[in-house]
């Protein structure tokens, strides 16, 4: 329903905010990191939003970028997993971190999360796997530079994490285009696709 709200910071609270624009004080919950980020009450934010509805409550959730938006609407469609629990999580490990940890079956990363335990954690990944249609990585490699070809596997596995944080395809070869891919860990290639995808 909103895809993002910007106007002027109003209130700040342990786990939401109030900004208020045209006249209207939205209040958000968002998580600590997000909190972190945010400037002074007075200035003008601009902050990325989902609208949850449950029977019993609508709420709206915040984030700094498009990536914890995803990752957040993503954790959502985990059985087990609800709004308050998903934010928590953006407020213990990045997207890439998580996305990383769900492709290379980290679990123990993932119990690191408060209220995230062992059976959480290999539900999620799992569910999440699920979701996740990656092309054969022989496909993969005749997409991939020839000097880049000793890297494939991580290539690859940068692939799975960002399809899991919700990008296709045609977006995740175009950013791999712009970046750098040889001789860098499966993390750092993350990272340096989606600095570029929130451009």
């Amino acid at each position: 329903m909103y895809a993002y709200i910007k106007g002027t910071l109003e209130e700040k609270a342990k786990d939401s905010i109030v900004i208020e624009t045209a006249g209207i004080g939205y209040k958000i919950y968002i998580s600590e990191k997000t909190m972190m980020t945010l400037g002074e009450l007075g200035e003008k934010i601009k902050i990325y939003t989902h609208y949850h509805v449950r029977e019993d409550n609508i709420s709206l959730y915040g984030f700094t970028s498009n990536e914890e938006l995803k990752m957040f609407e993503l954790l959502l469609q985990v059985s087990g997993i609800g709004a308050k629990t998903a934010i928590t999580m953006l407020s213990n490990i990045t997207p890439s971190q998580f996305a990383l940890a769900v492709i290379s079956n980290d679990i123990k990363e993932l119990v690191k999360i408060p209220g995230i335990g062992t059976k959480s954690a290999q539900r999620m990944i799992l569910e999440l796997k699920d979701k996740l249609k990656v092309e054969n990585a022989i496909e993969e490699k005749s997409e991939t530079k020839s000097e880049e070809i000793s890297n494939v596997e991580a290539i690859n596995e940068a692939t799975q994490a960002l399809q899991i944080l919700g990008y296709n395809k045609a977006e995740i070869k175009r950013v791999f285009e712009k970046i750098q891919l040889k001789n860098v860990s499966t993390e750092e290639i993350i990272k340096s696709a989606l600095k570029n995808l929130a451009r």
